[in-house]
C-alpha cells in the first residue's frame, strides 16, 4: 500500500478544503468499487451532485439577496441621485445613512454577495484540484499507479526526464517538479502518469515493460491494457477520461475503421459544457447594479460579454484539457440548472414584500434598542461627569459644607485630620485628585 501525501495540494484553506473534498471522492469511489462499478466517470458526476447539495444553501442565500436587491435597487438609485452633486462631508455622511438604512428596511447586508462568493472561491479551486489530481485523493487509484512508479523509479524516472515521444516532456516540466528530489520522486512520477494519454502511457509501458504488471490486491488482474485496471476506472461511456477531447478524436482518426461513436463522444463534452453554462446562466437572477447612467449600462454591457465569453472559453479548455474534468463541468452545470430551477419555483412562491415589510419591523425594533442603549450611556456618562464635579467642589470649598459656622480652630483642626486621612487614600483615585487640587487654593489663598 502507498500513502500518498506529496502529490496533495499544500496551499493554505484550498489545500485544506481540498482534503476534505478528497475524502468525499475517496468514499464515493470505495462505496462504487464495493457495488463492482469502480468508475472514475460516475464518480465524478455522484461527487458534483453530493458538493453543489452541501453548497446550496449559500446558493440560496446568494440569489435571495440578487432578488431582493433588484426590488432595493430603485430607492438606492434615488438616493444617489439625491446627492448627487453634493460633495461636502455632512452630505456623503448623510447619503450614507440613508442607504445604510435601505439595507437595514431590505434585510441585506452591503458586502453578503460578495462574501459569498469569497467562501465559495475556495470551494470550486480545491474542486478543481481534487478533479484534476484523483491519484493523490482517491487511495485505491493512487495505489495502483503507486505500482508503476515503483518500477520506473528504479532508474530515477530517466525515460520520462529526456523522453521525446509525444507531450511528455512537457507534462513533466508542469506537473513533475516532485520528481527532482528523491523523497518526492514516487509521487512525481504518479502526477505525470496522471495526466498523460493513453498514447504516451503506452510508451512508457513499452520502454519499462510494464504490460503485464499486476496489482496484486485486486487478484492480480493487469494495471494497463484495454482490460486493466487504469482502464477500467477510466472508461466512461466509451471515452478514456484521462484523455483530452482532441487525443481522443486524434487516436480514433487514425484507427481503422474510424471509430465514430468516440470522435462524437469527444466533440459532445466541449459542446454540452458551453451549453449547459449558458443555460444556466440564463436561469440564474442577475444581480441588480446600484449604479446609475452610464455607470449601469457599461456594467451591463461587460456582464453580457461575461456570460457570452465564459461558455465558450470553457468549452476551449474542455477540448484540450482531460475529458474527466470536461465531465465534471457538465455534470455540475446540469446539477446547477436542475437546482436553478428548483429555486426559481421557490422564490415565485414566496411573498418578498412581506419578507420586506417583516425586515423594516425587525430594523426598526433594532434600531430603537440601539437608541435606548445609547440614551443610556449618555444618562451614565453625565451622571459620572456630575459627581466628579460635585466631589471636586466639595473638596474646593469645605466650608460650604458646615455653613461657614466652625472656627478657625474646628477648620485647622478638621484639615489636619484630612491631613491624616489622605495618607491611606490611593494616590491615583479621584479623592487624592481632589485634595491636590484642595492644597493648591490653600495655598494661593494664604499668599
Amino acid at each position: 500500500m502507498y500513502l500518498i501525501l506529496l502529490t496533495k495540494n499544500s496551499t493554505p484553506i484550498i489545500g485544506w478544503i481540498a482534503r476534505l473534498l478528497g475524502f468525499i471522492m475517496d468514499g464515493i469511489f470505495s462505496l462504487l468499487d464495493l457495488l463492482n462499478i469502480p468508475n472514475i466517470g460516475l464518480a465524478i458526476i455522484l461527487f458534483t451532485i453530493v458538493v453543489n447539495l452541501l453548497m446550496l444553501p449559500l446558493t440560496i442565500k446568494q440569489q435571495k439577496f440578487s432578488k431582493l436587491s433588484a426590488k432595493m435597487n430603485p430607492e438606492i438609485q434615488a438616493i444617489n441621485a439625491k446627492y448627487k452633486n453634493k460633495t461636502d462631508n455632512e452630505s456623503r455622511m448623510a447619503q450614507q445613512q440613508e442607504i445604510q438604512a435601505i439595507y437595514a428596511k431590505y434585510g441585506v447586508s452591503a458586502g453578503g454577495s460578495c462574501l459569498q462568493l469569497l467562501i465559495q472561491m475556495p470551494i470550486l479551486f480545491a474542486l478543481y484540484r481534487v478533479i484534476q489530481s484523483i491519484p493523490a485523493y482517491v487511495n485505491k487509484i493512487g495505489n495502483v499507479f503507486g505500482e508503476l512508479a515503483k518500477v520506473i523509479a528504479q532508474d530515477g524516472a530517466a525515460f520520462l526526464k529526456n523522453s521525446d515521444v509525444g507531450t511528455i516532456q512537457s507534462v513533466v516540466r508542469t506537473y513533475g517538479s516532485s520528481m527532482n528530489n528523491a523523497d518526492t520522486l514516487k509521487e512525481g512520477i504518479i502526477d505525470v502518469l496522471n495526466k498523460l494519454s493513453s498514447t504516451d502511457l503506452a510508451a512508457v509501458a513499452d520502454h519499462y515493460k510494464l504490460t503485464q504488471l499486476t496489482y496484486p490486491e485486486v487478484g492480480g488482474k493487469l494495471i494497463l491494457g484495454s482490460d486493466g485496471l487504469i482502464n477500467t476506472y477510466n472508461n466512461f461511456l466509451g471515452l478514456n477520461m484521462g484523455d483530452s477531447p482532441s487525443n481522443l478524436i486524434q487516436s480514433a482518426w487514425g484507427s481503422d475503421p474510424k471509430v465514430w461513436g468516440i470522435i462524437i463522444g469527444a466533440l459532445l463534452i466541449p459542446i454540452l459544457s458551453a451549453l449547459t453554462q449558458w443555460i444556466n446562466v440564463k436561469l440564474m437572477p442577475q444581480a441588480a447594479n446600484n449604479g446609475n447612467g452610464d455607470n449601469a449600462s457599461s456594467m451591463a454591457s461587460s456582464m453580457k460579454m461575461m456570460n457570452t465569453i465564459m461558455p465558450l472559453f470553457s468549452a476551449w479548455l474542455c477540448f484540450s484539457f482531460p475529458s474527466g474534468l470536461g465531465l465534471y463541468w457538465v455534470a455540475g452545470s446540469v446539477v446547477r440548472c436542475i437546482q436553478q430551477v428548483v429555486i426559481n419555483k421557490h422564490f415565485d412562491k414566496m411573498d418578498f414584500d412581506e419578507i420586506i415589510k417583516q425586515n423594516s419591523v425587525k430594523s426598526a425594533k433594532k434600531m430603537e434598542k440601539l437608541k435606548k442603549q445609547q440614551e443610556m450611556l449618555n444618562n451614565y456618562a453625565n451622571m459620572n461627569t456630575r459627581n466628579i464635579q460635585s466631589r471636586a467642589n466639595s473638596y474646593n470649598n469645605p466650608a460650604s459644607d458646615t455653613g461657614g459656622s466652625e472656627s478657625s480652630e474646628s477648620s485647622s483642626s478638621s484639615s489636619s485630620t484630612d491631613s491624616k486621612k489622605t495618607e491611606n487614600i490611593n494616590p491615583k483615585s479621584i479623592t487624592a485628585k481632589a485634595n491636590l487640587v484642595k492644597q493648591y487654593n490653600e495655598r494661593n489663598n494664604s499668599k
